[in-house]
Parts: C-alpha cells; sequence; structure tokens
C-alpha cells in the first residue's frame, strides 16, 4: 500500500494545530502528525504580501486514507483556504510502513 506525507500549516496558536492533529488520528485519517512550530510564512493573500507565524503539521497516511483526509481538512481548518499538500512516499522503513497501515484502520 501507498503512503503518503501530507504538509498543512495552521495558525501558531497552538490551538488549531493541536485539534486538527488529534482530530486526524482519531479519525484514522492519519497514524501520526507531527507539529513543528516556529514556522514564519510569507505569502500572497487577497493582493498583498503577508507574514504569519504557523506551525507545520507533518501526516503520515495512506492512500486508501488520503481522499478522506483531503476531504476532512478543510472542514476542520480555520483558515479559508489551507495549505494541503500530499506527497508519495516512495521508500521507507518496511516495518514504520506497516505500522502506518494498521493504525489508519479500524479495528
Amino acid at each position: 500500500m501507498k503512503a503518503y506525507v501530507v504538509l498543512i500549516t495552521a495558525p501558531a496558536d497552538g490551538d488549531a494545530a493541536e485539534r486538527l492533529a488529534r482530530a486526524l488520528v482519531e479519525e484514522r485519517l492519519a497514524a501520526c502528525v507531527n507539529r513543528v512550530p516556529g514556522l514564519i510564512s510569507t505569502y500572497w493573500w487577497e493582493g498583498k504580501i503577508e507574514e504569519d507565524r504557523e506551525e507545520l503539521l507533518v501526516v503520515k497516511t495512506t492512500e486508501d486514507r488520503l481522499e478522506a483526509l483531503l476531504k476532512r481538512v478543510p472542514e476542520l481548518h480555520p483558515y479559508t483556504v489551507p495549505e494541503v499538500l500530499a506527497l508519495p512516499v516512495e521508500q521507507g522503513h518496511p516495518p514504520y510502513l506497516e505500522w502506518l497501515v494498521a493504525s489508519t484502520r479500524f479495528s
């Protein structure tokens, strides 16, 4: 089964990133979510350059759960247009990939 790493940015207030991470894992849309604080994003928004403090969520999931995850994130996210980028995993440590698959299945 193919694995994916999904990158999501969230406000640095801590609350949004924590809620997103917990919901994705509880709903088994992700096996693991790493929260990386201290991110500063510079970007175009509504015709001007903005700069904000954010957290980066590094989400590990499977191909089977990816579509549901991509649908769920905008429902949970406070941004109008959340950053959600799915990157395929070409290779990985087989025991970790097995754990990832098992962790995203419902018992």
